[in-house]
């Protein structure tokens, strides 16, 4: 009897030690639903998709990435219809990030992608034929002229989507710099007007557009090859966004350097340590970007193949990807 009474002791010892290792080994995200969002920008599937994965790594259950407007994503986290968006442009997405409500509201901590940047750019050939190296000087309507493809006259800039802010900031600029008798900015969908773009240019035509970093489109027209970047006279941004564009070396092309950074609800940050350090610790190289756009440039732009290419960084990176894991696990201890 007493043999029989200290077995099951041990046993009901053993079955507790057991239930306290596996709760011990439960992992943090376990029973939490998430809900990512993007913007309608293909190439940011890839980014948001690494975020994803190495979140469904912590246990959480990733919904299906939502895609919307910008403004809409920061709205929908701040009410904690979204949990994150993996791509926040800063400082270019100033006002919308304290629109939403800023620090209140969102949690957003250390840098995903650094040295982002944009401006203007026309093609080489013009460039060098006129003397063009800054935006300022399409006031002269006749320079103006080469780069009209609608018959008023006037320069047809390439430019962005409505919601991006870029377009506001680009037309801020034109009127800042006199340009609004000579240029027009071309809005809609930026996929389609970047490739009529090109096709101008691979038939022998002026173009100037709007561009940015990491993206397939400056692999296809080289910088200093194929086209150049324009400088503006001077720093010109909205209210809201004023800010001193100008580089160290004295070279100023409107923009400012941007970076990435993951942006999320607050509360659900306060409440899940583990993902809040995942955020904070996340480091994507923006060449690793630009290459995995041009797989998309050149046709490998199904989702299938967009998660086999984030699949495949995963694996490149293991090392690197299984330390995110293990320092957003000890957050939560």
């Amino acid at each position: 009897m007493k043999n029989t009474t200290k077995t099951l002791y041990l046993s009901a010892l053993a079955s507790c030690a057991m239930s306290l290792s596996t709760q011990a080994d439960e992992l943090p995200g376990k029973g939490i639903t998430v809900q990512p969002v993007q913007s309608t920008i293909a190439e940011e599937t890839f980014q948001t998709l690494i975020v994803n994965k190495a979140m469904e790594q912590l246990g959480y259950t990733v919904k299906t990435t939502q895609e919307v407007d910008y403004n809409v994503a920061f709205t929908s986290i701040a009410n904690g219809d979204a949990t994150y968006l993996a791509v926040n442009w800063d400082p270019q997405q100033k006002d919308k990030y304290e629109l939403g409500g800023g620090d209140e509201k969102f949690y957003r901590k250390g840098v995903y992608v650094n040295n982002a940047a944009q401006g203007y750019m026309i093609d080489k050939k013009t460039a060098d034929k006129y003397h063009i190296t800054n935006l300022a000087q399409l006031k002269d309507p006749k320079l103006a002229k080469l780069f009209d493809t609608d018959g008023d006259g006037k320069a047809d800039l390439t430019g962005g989507e409505p919601g991006w802010t870029t377009e506001s900031i680009i037309n801020h600029q034109i009127k800042a710099y006199g340009l609004e008798d000579t240029v027009t900015q071309q809005q809609g969908s930026y996929s389609a007007l970047i490739a009529d773009t090109i096709s101008r240019y691979k038939s022998g035509q002026p173009v100037i557009y709007y561009t940015w970093t990491p993206y397939w489109v400056s692999s296809v027209l080289v910088p200093g090859k194929d086209v150049v970047w324009l400088q503006v006279p001077f720093s010109a941004m909205p209210e809201g966004l004023q800010q001193d564009t100008e580089l160290p070396n004295g070279n100023n092309y409107g923009f400012q350097v941007n970076t990435m950074r993951i942006v999320a609800n607050k509360q659900f940050a306060q409440d899940n340590p583990a993902a809040a350090k995942l955020f904070s610790i996340m480091k994507l190289d923006i060449n690793d970007i630009s290459k995995q756009n041009m797989m998309m440039r050149q046709g490998q732009n199904k989702p299938a193949d967009i998660e086999a290419q984030a699949d495949g960084w995963i694996k490149a990176h293991q090392k690197q990807f299984n330390g995110w894991i293990e320092q957003a696990k000890a957050a939560a201890k």
